[in-house]
């Protein structure tokens, strides 16, 4: 995907080489230098040499940065200011943008130091590969963060549209008193009503795990079914594991399916309405259709949504899926392509009902408004906004309304279900909550040209980390509330609604290149930072001895149990990110739990017990109070 509007393709989720061949335009030695620095960035590294220290030049990796500094004004910190000028620019000296410097290749390198010609050197066959222009900007305005509390979020709390309000401070024996009161069958119906919520709503996961899957690739993505009785985990192997969670403390492996000549890694996946069929997707136009019963071993039926007739002839062919949804009805699948199109196919006639060019970017995200109604559907692209349409008049191709206000692009949006709110994840490390009726109509989008502030923004999220001076407030924007303190980066990171019935829809939470879980409050204050990092670090499976680089994890989705206070964690891990686990948290006021099976316990995809590791888990204090350690026998 690409990093902001109008720019070319690239993310881990497109990784095949002949996508991102034809979607980048950063050169692949610059690529790989970053890369290889950023793996063996840890001083303990036996590898490791300090910056001052003398390296040969033909023996190790040395870079030469060129850096032309200018003073100009920070492009943000003005509402105003469209960035058009730092566009150009960008565009004069062919780099990067202010985000990072560009690096000669090794030939290039050497070529210099014997002396050759350094425009001969850097511009020979055509080849430009840009210099830095890092400039000295003025300080940005303090004061252009979203304010937190939010008193949009706060009014919102209050309304009893996201649960009940307490306006009283969080107390540790609140919980206990409510349930006292229950059993008391104290106050009439409304407040025991009302205490019920309440209790349900202080039930949140903490960081010590229930248990902990392990598996041999990065898990792209996790989620209960809407019942909760069973969980499926997609992974990078192309398997998506299904697990049987009628008893949400004792799950049994049940089915693998298996996603047959995928291209580089399982996109997304989706349960249909009446929970009997599992649809994923991969880098291609095929979506698998495979049944979630259990006594069903068959192969999963495969769905062609590049075949679409005579009349979208001009689009017929292979194209990269990156999201996928079943309509409230079940009769039809949206997805988004990385040929900036939304797509509704019709499931029991095998039909595309619709092919719509609606975004200038990769769409990477969609979701329907209404589990009700399979009318209204959201898209989330990488040109940086939201869309809203109806499937009664997709025919002209014009959206029925535009949410802006995310300077980059979206990575992920979750429907409340309502057929109201939406929340959206992007790369400018925000995550925000809209109301449909507050969206933009396609007249006054059209009116205001709202791509403008954006232009010449293009945050490459792969490798870079997000320097907060480039954020600003859009001057259109038409979102509620907006979260931060989470990292989108690497790869298309999901947020999510809390579900009505575990959470009384009171919080909204998300992922993290960090390694945590961030559970917000509608006022964008956090409830809860659940570190999924600290309790996989050295629990892999048969680790023998410390990884000899910097242990990494990065939460890619969360699903949260309909019906019982727990969450899984789905996460890449290693110092590569190229393993997978997805941890399963619980509410729990003791960090010592005495009940059977004990807590922390390590299990493969499969859920077969492995204490062979030698790994144990032992209790200890974070900075936050909460249980973070482990320990090696």
């Amino acid at each position: 995907m690409s990093t902001g509007q109008g720019q070319a393709s690239s993310s881990s989720d497109h990784g095949s080489e002949a996508y991102e061949s034809s979607h980048s335009h950063v050169p692949e030695d610059w690529y790989e230098t970053l890369r290889n620095d950023e793996d063996d960035d840890d001083d303990n590294d036996a590898d490791y040499v300090e910056e001052d220290e003398f390296m040969d030049v033909e023996s190790g990796d040395v870079e030469l940065e060129f850096v032309l500094e200018a003073e100009v004004a920070h492009g943000g910190a003005n509402p105003g200011d469209d960035g058009e000028g730092a566009a150009m620019d960008d565009a004069e000296h062919g780099g990067t943008g202010t985000n990072g410097p560009n690096f000669l290749t090794h030939r290039q390198l050497l070529a210099l130091l014997r002396g050759h010609d350094l425009g001969q050197v850097i511009f020979d066959d055509n080849e430009f590969i840009g210099w830095s222009s890092r400039r000295r900007r003025n300080p940005a305005d303090p004061n252009r963060f979203p304010k937190v509390p939010s008193d949009e979020g706060r009014k919102l709390m209050e309304s009893g549209v996201f649960g009940a309000f307490d306006p009283r401070e969080p107390d540790r024996k609140r919980l206990a008193r409510r349930i006292l009161d229950r059993e008391l069958g104290l106050g009439d119906v409304a407040k025991r009503r009302t205490n019920k919520q309440l209790m349900a709503q202080d039930m949140i996961p903490i960081t010590r795990p229930e248990m902990i899957i392990h598996y041999d690739d990065p898990v792209c993505c996790g989620q209960f079914s809407d019942d909760g009785n069973f969980f499926y985990a997609a992974v990078k192997d192309f398997k998506v594991r299904m697990y049987d969670t009628s008893r949400p403390y004792n799950w049994k492996h049940y089915k693998t399916v298996n996603y047959p000549f995928g291209q580089w890694t399982i996109t997304d996946a989706s349960v249909s309405p009446d929970n009997k069929w599992l649809a994923y997707t991969s880098l291609q136009s095929n979506v698998c259709l495979a049944p979630t019963d259990p006594n069903d071993t068959g192969d999963p039926y495969t769905l062609d949504l590049g075949d679409m007739g005579i009349q979208y002839n001009t689009y017929r062919g292979a194209f990269p899926i990156f999201s996928i949804r079943f309509s409230g009805d079940g009769r039809n699948l949206v997805a988004g392509t990385g040929t900036s199109s939304i797509v509704v196919y019709d499931i029991e006639r095998r039909q595309t009902l619709h092919h719509v060019p609606g975004h200038q970017d990769d769409v990477n995200a969609v979701c329907f408004a209404d589990k009700l109604s399979p009318h209204i559907l959201y898209s989330g692209s990488d040109d940086c906004t939201l869309k809203v349409w109806d499937t009664r008049s997709l025919g002209d191709g014009r959206e029925a309304g535009a949410f802006v206000g995310h300077i980059e692009g979206l990575t992920y949006i979750d429907s409340k279900g309502d057929g109201r709110y939406i929340l959206s994840n992007g790369k400018d490390q925000s995550m925000k909550l809209w109301d449909l009726r507050m969206a933009m109509s396609t007249a006054r989008f059209e009116e205001l040209d709202p791509m403008r502030a954006i232009r010449g923004h293009n945050y490459e999220y792969r490798w870079e980390d997000y320097d907060n001076n480039q954020w600003f407030r859009h001057p259109n924007d038409n979102s509620l509330v907006t979260f931060r303190g989470h990292k989108v980066q690497r790869t298309l990171i999901r947020c999510h609604f809390s579900p009505p019935g575990s959470t009384n829809s009171r919080y909204v939470y998300s992922g993290s290149y960090d390694g945590h879980v961030y559970v917000w409050n509608l006022d964008a204050t956090l409830a809860a930072k659940i570190n999924v990092k600290a309790v996989t670090e050295n629990v892999r499976l048969g680790a023998s001895r410390p990884p000899r680089r910097r242990y990494r994890t990065l939460v890619r989705d969360v699903g949260w149990h309909p019906n019982a206070p727990l969450l899984v964690a789905s996460a890449w891990n290693g110092p590569d990110l190229n393993a997978g686990t997805a941890t399963l948290h619980s509410f729990n006021e003791n960090e010592i739990d005495e009940a059977e099976p004990e807590m922390g316990i390590s299990v493969n995809e499969k859920l077969i017990e492995t204490r062979s590791s030698g790994c144990y888990l032992v209790q200890g204090k974070g900075g936050n109070g909460e249980w973070v350690g482990v320990g090696r026998s």
